[in-house]
């Protein structure tokens, strides 16, 4: 009954519900596509020299704040989403994975993190790009199976 109003609100008015789908998916479009930028010039930095490996380090250091932004915006708007259709999603096992992707998603993204810091102190571990490497292309992976899990949520409701 909290999110009663809310709900009630958002189903009645298609521009409020398309105005924060539109949210959530730009805020999606913005934090996954500088993510996937980000990972692919992983993926290309791992087979190049250690000029253009420090380079990427600071590439990498220059994504955290757009992709925190854009995952932000995207938490605030399903929030929204879910406040609006609580009892039918609460129950969804597709709810329930796309959740389960997303933390994978968030705990991977520290992971990425922890490692370029590592990597600053010592730019030449071949451990350390190694594991960059491997992060980055679960990452990859995640973005691509929550956004798939998201499709799937929204043919299902």
């Amino acid at each position: 009954t909290l999110v009663e109003p809310w709900a009630r609100l958002y189903r009645d008015s298609s521009t409020l519900e398309s105005g924060v789908a539109f949210v959530h998916l730009g805020g999606l479009l913005a934090a996954g596509g500088f993510a996937v930028a980000a990972d692919r010039g992983t993926l290309r930095a791992f087979s190049a020299g250690p000029e253009r490996r420090r380079t990427h380090l600071d590439d990498l250091a220059a994504v955290h704040r757009p992709v925190l932004i854009g995952l932000t915006v995207v938490m605030i708007s399903g929030l929204l989403m879910l406040a609006a259709d609580l009892e039918p999603l609460a129950t969804s096992i597709t709810f329930w994975i796309k959740m389960g992707l997303v933390a994978l998603l968030l705990g991977n993204g520290l992971g990425l993190t922890r490692t370029e810091q590592r990597l600053r102190q010592d730019p030449d571990s071949s451990r350390g790009w190694t594991m960059l490497r491997r992060l980055s292309a679960v990452s990859l992976t995640l973005w691509f199976a929550v956004t798939l899990a998201g499709t799937l949520l929204t043919n299902a409701s």
